[in-house]
C-alpha cells in the first residue's frame, strides 16, 4: 500500500509538467516490476544482446586474405595486426559494456536510486538548499560515479591496448590532466545548464519544455563558437600551418572552391596517439580547419589537399548545418516527451523511488527514452554515411586527381589499423562512416 499527494497541474497549459516537490510515496513493501521497469530492462538487455550479436558477426567477418585493392599498401604483418586490433578492441568493448550494464541493473534493483536520493536530500536540506541544488547533487553524483566506473577501462584501453598496438603517446600526466579538465568543464558548463533546466521544469508549468528546448538550443549554438576557440585549445595545441607548399596548396584549393578561410591549423595529436585525422568545426570567423600533425607527417601535399577537400565538402554540402537543425528538432521532441512522462508515478515506482522529484524523473526518462534513441541513432548513422559519400564526391570532383583521395584513404587505413571487412550488420548499427572499400569504389565511379 502507498499513498500519494496528487501533483498540481496548471490548468489551461498544454502538456503540463506537474510540480512534484511536495509529492511523496510511502512503500510498505517492495513492488513487482511495472510496465516502465519491464520496458526499460528489456531495452537494456536487448540492446546489449544486439551489440553482442553484431560484434560477434563483425569478428566472424574478418578475412585472412588481404583485399586486392590494398595490395602493396598493407604488408602481411600490418594487415594481421589490424585484424588483431579489431578483435582485441571488440572483446574489450563487450566486457566494458557488460560490466556497466550489470552495475546499473544491480544498483537499480538494490534500491540504489532511492538510497542516493535520501542521502542527497539529507545533505541539501541541512544546507538549506532547494530542489535545484538537490537535483544538481543527485545527477552530479550519478555522473561522477559513472565516470569512476569507466576509469579503469579507460586506463586499460589507453595504456595497455593502445600501447600494445603502438598507438599510445599519452603520458600519465596528460591522462590525469585531461580528466581533471573534463571535470572542471562539466562543472563550469554543465552545472549551470542543468540548474536552468531544473528551474524551468519546476516553475514554468506547461511551457517548461519549450523554455528548456530554447535554452539547450542556445547553449548548443554557443558551443559551436566556444568549442574550437576556447575549449579545444585547453586540450590540444593549435598552430597555423607553416609557410610552404602544404599551406599554399591548401589555401589555393580553398580559394578555387570559394571556401572562405584565412588559415589552416595543425593539432598536436601526436601527444596522445599516433593515429591520424582531420576535422572542420565552427561557423563564420570562428570556424577551424585542423590537420593532425601525424597526418601531415605521413601524407603527400596532394593527399593532404584531398583530405582538406573532403572536409570542405562537408561545409559546402551544409552537412554541419543540417545536422544542427536535426539535433534542434530532436531536442524539442525529447523535451516534449519529457514533459509527458516525467511526472508519471509508475516511472518512479519502477526505480523504487519513494519521493518523486523532477531531477530523478529526468534521469529515469533518459533510460525510458533509450529505445527511441537507439532507433534514431541508426537513422543518424545512416545519414552520416550518406554525408561521407557526398563529401568524398565533392573532393573527387574538385581536386586534380581523384586517386589522391584514394591514396589518402588507404594510408589512413594502414596508419589507424582500420578493419577493411566489417560486417554489414555492424556497419548498419554502429558506423558513422562507410567502409573504406565502399568509399574507394564510390570515388572511382565518380572519377571515371
Amino acid at each position: 500500500m502507498h499513498r500519494r499527494r496528487a501533483a498540481s497541474i496548471r490548468s489551461g497549459a498544454p502538456c503540463p509538467v506537474k510540480t512534484l516537490a511536495s509529492s511523496a510515496v510511502l512503500h510498505d513493501n517492495p513492488e513487482p516490476m511495472n510496465v516502465y521497469a519491464v520496458a526499460i530492462l528489456t531495452t537494456l538487455v536487448l540492446s546489449h544482446l544486439l551489440d553482442l550479436i553484431s560484434s560477434l558477426l563483425n569478428l566472424k567477418a574478418l578475412r585472412g586474405e588481404l583485399p586486392s585493392e590494398f595490395e602493396g599498401v598493407y604488408d602481411p604483418e600490418a594487415y594481421r595486426k589490424s585484424q588483431e586490433y579489431t578483435r582485441v578492441r571488440t572483446r574489450f568493448g563487450l566486457v566494458a559494456d557488460t560490466v556497466e550494464l550489470l552495475v546499473v541493473v544491480a544498483f537499480w534493483f538494490a534500491g540504489g536510486f532511492n538510497w542516493l536520493d535520501g542521502r542527497v536530500r539529507g545533505w541539501t536540506e541541512s544546507w538549506g538548499s532547494g530542489t535545484v541544488a538537490t537535483g544538481l547533487v543527485f545527477i552530479g553524483t550519478l555522473l561522477v560515479a559513472r565516470s569512476l566506473l569507466g576509469l579503469p577501462f579507460s586506463i586499460y584501453s589507453t595504456f595497455v591496448i593502445e600501447e600494445r598496438f603502438g598507438f599510445n603517446k599519452t603520458t600519465p600526466k596528460t591522462f590525469v590532466a585531461d580528466r581533471l579538465k573534463g571535470l572542471v568543464l562539466g562543472a563550469v558548463l554543465g552545472a549551470p545548464l542543468l540548474a536552468v533546466l531544473l528551474f524551468f521544469l519546476e516553475s514554468a508549468g506547461g511551457y517548461a519544455w519549450v523554455y528548456c528546448w530554447l535554452v539547450v538550443t542556445l547553449f548548443s549554438l554557443f558551443l559551436q563558437f566556444a568549442f574550437p576557440t576556447w575549449i579545444m585549445p585547453l586540450f590540444n595545441k593549435f598552430e597555423p600551418l607553416k609557410e610552404g607548399d602544404i599551406r599554399e596548396s591548401i589555401l589555393s584549393y580553398a580559394k578555387s572552391v570559394d571556401f572562405p578561410i584565412e588559415n589552416v591549423f595543425t593539432i598536436d595529436g601526436s601527444r596522445r596517439s599516433s593515429k591520424s585525422n582531420a576535422f572542420f568545426t565552427g561557423f563564420g570567423r570562428h570556424k577551424r580547419l585542423a590537420l593532425f600533425d601525424t597526418l601531415v607527417a605521413n601524407h603527400t601535399v596532394a593527399e593532404l589537399v584531398a583530405v582538406v577537400a573532403h572536409e570542405v565538402g562537408h561545409f559546402k554540402k551544409k552537412h554541419i548545418m543540417k545536422t544542427m537543425v536535426i539535433s534542434i528538432a530532436h531536442t524539442g521532441a525529447l523535451f516534449y516527451l519529457l514533459s509527458v512522462f516525467i511526472t508519471h508515478e509508475g516511472l518512479f515506482d519502477a526505480f523504487y523511488v519513494e519521493q518523486p522529484s523532477l531531477y530523478a524523473g529526468l534521469v529515469f526518462f533518459g533510460m525510458l527514452f533509450a529505445p527511441i534513441e537507439f532507433v534514431l541513432s541508426i537513422a543518424v548513422q545512416a545519414l552520416s554515411r550518406k554525408n561521407e559519400y557526398e563529401a568524398d564526391r565533392f573532393a573527387t570532383t574538385t581536386v586534380s586527381d581523384a586517386e589522391d583521395m584514394v591514396r589518402a584513404l588507404k594510408k589512413l587505413s594502414v596508419d589507424n589499423l582500420v578493419n577493411l571487412t566489417p560486417h554489414p550488420c555492424f556497419v548498419f548499427l554502429h558506423d558513422s562512416h562507410p567502409t573504406m572499400l565502399s568509399r574507394i569504389r564510390a570515388i572511382r565511379r565518380v572519377g571515371a
